[in-house]
């Protein structure tokens, strides 16, 4: 993991191997689909986060509150003490998003698997359709680290200044306005096309290997 610049927040596929059944890690899937890959096949010992509901609030389409995180983790069976492992399809696409959220109430102790669920399946390592059940937990979260967001009136007038840079992350498609939503996610599209101006255009998929795990910083 040397290659990347904070190794600290990645695990590869071996690490979680050799740690199945270790009662001090919880492992999380997050995937796009919320509960299809789930119970095809998941790592065993894993539990599911539905990112639509358990992390996203439906009604203001923002994150959920604190209380809500930690009545979550609760829940799941989750304690402070444990080590998070998060993973999902799409190249982690919405376990990065949880990663984050995890973050901004504090949760210290959580990694990305590197390479994620594609990883895991193509390297043919355990799957299980038994859904594990935790006995129920406290989790205390911190209050939210505001230095890990903005918000519209910060972008509105950081897109003007100089030394100041937007990055769009979604296809190129979508960044010229073409189309308002990728083509694997429908439901997921913008109100309206194109991009803030100024903004340069990084598509996520370009930020991880043909296996899924993140390219080296060199890359």
């Amino acid at each position: 993991m040397a290659a990347y610049a904070h190794p600290e927040v990645l695990v590869d596929t071996s690490w979680v191997k050799g740690n199945l059944g270790n009662e001090d890690l919880r492992i999380v899937e997050v995937d796009y689909d919320p509960t299809a890959n789930y119970n095809l096949g998941h790592i065993p010992g894993s539990v599911l986060i539905d990112w639509r509901k358990d992390i996203n609030d439906p009604v203001r389409r923002d994150i959920v509150s604190k209380e809500d995180l930690e009545a979550l983790f609760g829940r799941l069976g989750i304690s402070n003490d444990h080590q998070i492992v998060l993973y999902g399809d799409f190249n982690n696409w919405f376990a990065a998003f949880a990663f984050w959220v995890f973050k901004y109430y504090g949760v210290d102790n959580v990694v990305l698997l590197n390479g994620g669920r594609k990883k895991w399946i193509e390297q043919d390592l355990p799957v299980t359709k038994e859904v594990p059940s935790f006995p129920a937990t406290t989790f205390t979260a911190k209050e939210p680290d505001e230095t890990l967001r903005v918000y519209l009136a910060y972008v509105r007038e950081a897109y003007k200044q100089a030394g100041k840079v937007l990055v769009d992350v979604r296809g190129p498609k979508e960044f010229s306005g073409e189309i308002l939503a990728p083509p694997e996610y429908p439901t997921e599209h913008a109100q309206r096309g194109g991009h803030i101006p100024g903004a340069k255009n990084i598509p996520w998929g370009q930020a991880v290997n043909e296996d899924g795990t993140f390219k080296t910083t060199e890359e």
